[in-house]
């Protein structure tokens, strides 16, 4: 199963780099104000996560530096089920006013991103 799963894997990433999406072109100005609001965002995901792999190709369409953090080291593991309360990729952790947010589900994360940067 685990040779399957890494081969699925390595094709799924395969072809997110063969079809990746353009990335959405704007102003200087308003970009340099995005990415100064994404710096409040991390993605903890697995590389090869189909539905991970959606969010990230959601995040390259609407050209979002967001900080991408590996869910398989161990200490962001421990951090994402002691803080966020379980081990499910993939979650946005959304920092905004001095608290923290966790975000699960590829579909409302796309939903967020959307809503607040489009």
């Amino acid at each position: 199963m685990f040779i399957i799963r890494w081969i699925l894997g390595r094709i799924i990433l395969l072809l997110n780099a063969i079809f990746a999406p353009k990335k959405r072109q704007r102003p200087q100005a308003q970009q340099a104000i995005i990415d100064q609001q994404t710096q409040a965002l991390s993605l903890y995901q697995y590389a090869a996560c189909p539905f991970c792999v959606k969010v990230r190709r959601e995040m390259r369409r609407q050209n979002l530096n967001i900080n991408l953090v590996d869910a398989k080291q161990a200490q962001n593991k421990a951090l994402l089920v002691a803080q966020a309360g379980k081990l499910q990729v993939p979650c946005l952790r959304i920092e905004q006013d001095g608290q923290t947010q966790w975000l699960y589900e590829s579909n409302e994360i796309i939903s967020y991103l959307k809503q607040r940067f489009a």
